[in-house]
């Protein structure tokens, strides 16, 4: 086999394992928001010291994300990607210990989060490198699929779990998926120096368009965090539905979220741009919908569905955006863009938290809309005519 063009089953292989480590880590990352209950009785600490789990660990990715992908832009993906599995599993067990304490499990979540910065910024080149670049957007749906199916299987299986089996099942679970996708990453991925892959550079370099799409992520994941972190008091307290009902409320949610994943990642190969504009477009018009229309419970059910279907295509289509036209290596580029999404769930939740007070639960949404129309503002200014920079030298 040659490790250029390995044999289909074999690409495919490795596409499914890269699709389950993102839906473990995208799990792991989110699994203590539904135990907070759980957590914080056994480990005797506060609900806002569990919810710190979650927070601190988008703040390291977020930190760590540029400087990880320059220390490692030499190392064999397949060694890399193992490497970081491996952490994976040996941190969600250490998490499962019945001896843990809230700061051993504090670490744990953090060596999970150091891993995830690295894996996020490997996996679509890795992936994309696999296949002709004509493929890369599709490819980047596929595993967009995978983390996507976090939201709507992973956290409330590991809630239901946790429920039953006590709240370190879960973490058990989550490091024998992490040793599965190991195991095939290691044992079918090919050797190969990184920037012997045609998925190392930018399709199409291009500096401005870069900026801007780093610009569109920040905006948008703010304003979508500015009001969505405050979505269960919108449905219970403007809405009108009980805590049973919010549940199904979100599940919904996220089966959008899925479904706006697998309809937009066939279509960013021959639409780039279309497939950027039009979720930032719809999300802006449904969290300026929310605002204006909470008061229904129908037109909530309705917008909080197009919001879901907008936000996740809106994520996947900037890091297929930025494969296209990043300047220079495009783990650096993936990495910024990583970046730029973590640090907007932050300042999302505290601009939303700021504000709450002052315009109420519906503003924080009215806020977040309007964020996201200044991010559709940037995306669709028009280009000047300038020349494109120049490639890094290869």
């Amino acid at each position: 086999m040659s490790s250029a063009h390995p044999a289909a089953w074999r690409r495919g292989a490795v596409v499914a394992a890269l699709m389950l480590a993102a839906f473990t880590f995208n799990t792991a990352e989110n699994l203590p928001l539904g135990l907070l209950s759980l957590m914080a009785a056994d480990l005797r600490v506060s609900l806002g010291a569990v919810g710190a789990l979650v927070t601190g660990y988008g703040l390291t990715v977020a930190v760590v994300s540029l400087p990880a992908a320059h220390v490692t832009r030499s190392v064999p993906r397949r060694y890399l990607l193992a490497g970081l599995l491996g952490l994976l599993a040996v941190a969600s067990w250490a998490s499962a210990l019945r001896t843990v304490s809230y700061e051993l499990l504090l670490a744990a979540r953090v060596v999970t989060a150091l891993a995830q910065a690295s894996f996020w910024v490997l996996m679509g080149p890795v992936a994309v490198g696999l296949f002709p670049p004509e493929r890369r957007g599709r490819v980047m749906g596929l595993l967009s699929v995978g983390g996507s199916l976090a939201t709507v299987l992973g956290v409330p299986a590991g809630t239901w779990l946790g429920g039953h089996g006590g709240w370190r099942a879960p973490f058990v679970v989550l490091g024998a998926l992490a040793l599965v996708s190991l195991v095939v990453i290691a044992g079918l991925l090919p050797t190969s120096r990184p920037q012997e892959s045609h998925a190392a550079y930018g399709a199409a370099p291009d500096r401005r368009r870069f900026l801007v799409v780093i610009a569109t992520t920040a905006l948008s994941v703010t304003g979508v965090f500015a009001g969505f972190t405050y979505v269960a008091p919108l449905l219970e307290d403007v809405s009108g539905f009980d805590a049973d009902a919010v549940s199904g409320v979100l599940f919904a949610f996220g089966v959008a979220a899925l479904a706006g994943v697998a309809l937009t990642g066939p279509l960013l190969d021959r639409f780039p741009r279309a497939t950027l504009t039009v979720p930032v477009l719809t999300q802006a018009i449904a969290l300026l919908g929310l605002y204006a229309g909470a008061s229904s419970r129908v037109a909530t059910v309705a917008l909080l569905m197009l919001l879901g279907a907008s936000v996740a295509p809106v994520f996947m289509a900037t890091q297929s955006q930025v494969l296209r036209v990043a300047p220079g290596r495009t783990e650096t580029a993936l990495a910024a863009n990583s970046a730029a999404f973590n640090v907007g769930v932050a300042l999302g939740s505290l601009l939303g938290g700021g504000l709450l007070t002052l315009v109420g639960v519906r503003g924080t949404f009215l806020v977040g809309g309007l964020l996201t129309v200044g991010a559709l503002a940037v995306l669709t200014w028009p280009e000047a005519k300038v020349p494109v920079t120049a490639v890094q030298s290869r």
